[in-house]
């Protein structure tokens, strides 16, 4: 499934930041990208403490850039910056205090083009690393919202990798039907990424009018908007989940429909169905999940759960870079 990331990394060298740079698990991801050749990393903390977290692993950073924001040189100038990019809704000491921060600091990093991609959340709580992408990042040009999907994994029959993108799992609770829209065709973005020809389902209780409700409604006409705004997708709803998934259902249910049956990319109505679907799949049906995985930000920048492992930095960043 990284195939396509590894091949575009490998084209186009990138350099990602890393928000908590003494964390072993970041040191032995951070160990592995150089090694494999794949990303040049940069680490923001106190540069005793991560050479001595570096040398307590046996994780070789030698060569990478570590930066203290207590004492990077161009702080004056970073902070003018996010003053600048505040527009009067922070102060010249608010920034200051922002930015003796990794989460602030990083992003900025990025922002100054000094780093390709952003990866943090192995200490810090997703609203600490999202909040910053938005304040400073922003969102791209055409995006209202930033959203979140789900790349799910397990061994196919085939021996190959069995696929599927779930969004929006993780960042926007009730989405409105633009959001929707916005979810729909980023998630579909991803998924391409990922090798998935993306059959978009909007997910529902209903398929085609068999139930009645304002979320049903909110499918249908989100699915509509979506038709419009990407008329190359294979996009329809709203469908229940047995009838985007199971050909035999989709043609009792759904017959005719470019999508029914055959579905690889999920859009659920809300956080809790999403959040909830997702780790139904992961725990019942043996998938790995990937995740949350930004979308619709300026520059790459991921999450990490504070539980997380080097091996899921590894592959995080990864993702995270080779999707810019």
């Amino acid at each position: 499934m990284f195939e396509n990331l590894i091949a575009t990394l490998k084209a186009d060298k990138r350099k990602i930041v890393f928000t908590e740079g003494p964390d072993p698990r970041i040191l032995e991801a951070a160990s592995r990208l150089k090694k494999d050749g794949l990303l040049d990393s940069i680490l923001v903390g106190n540069v005793d403490e991560v050479k001595s977290a570096a040398a307590a692993g046996g994780f070789d950073i030698e060569g990478m850039e570590i930066i203290d924001p207590a004492a990077y040189p161009e702080m004056d100038a970073m902070v003018a910056r996010m003053v600048e990019l505040r527009k009067g809704k922070m102060t010249e000491e608010q920034c200051r205090a922002a930015l003796s921060k990794g989460n602030y600091f990083g992003t900025m990093l990025v922002k100054l083009g000094k780093a390709d991609a952003l990866l943090g959340g192995a200490t810090y709580s997703t609203a600490d690393t999202v909040r910053p992408a938005l304040q400073i990042i922003k969102t791209k040009p055409g995006n209202k919202i930033v959203s979140s999907c789900f790349i799910l994994r397990r061994d196919g029959k085939d021996g190959g990798d069995e696929l599927y993108a779930m969004g929006d799992c993780a960042i926007n609770i009730n989405p409105s039907e633009d959001d929707l829209m916005e979810i729909a065709i980023e998630t579909a973005k991803t998924a391409k990424a990922f090798g998935i020809d993306p059959k978009v389902a909007m997910l529902s209780y209903s398929t085609k009018g068999s139930g009645k409700g304002e979320t049903v409604d909110m499918m249908k006409n989100a699915t509509e908007k979506t038709k419009a705004a990407a008329p190359d997708l294979a996009v329809d709803g709203e469908l229940q989940f047995d009838a985007a998934f199971s050909p035999v259902v989709a043609a009792t249910k759904c017959k005719g429909s470019p999508v029914a049956g055959q579905a690889n990319t999920f859009i659920f109505p809300d956080i809790n169905a999403g959040n909830i679907g997702y780790k139904i799949a992961q725990r019942l049906g043996g998938f790995e999940a990937y995740g949350p995985i930004l979308q619709g930000l300026n520059a790459p920048i991921n999450d990490l759960s504070r539980g997380c492992n080097a091996d899921e930095v590894y592959q995080m960043a990864i993702i995270t870079a080779g999707l810019k």
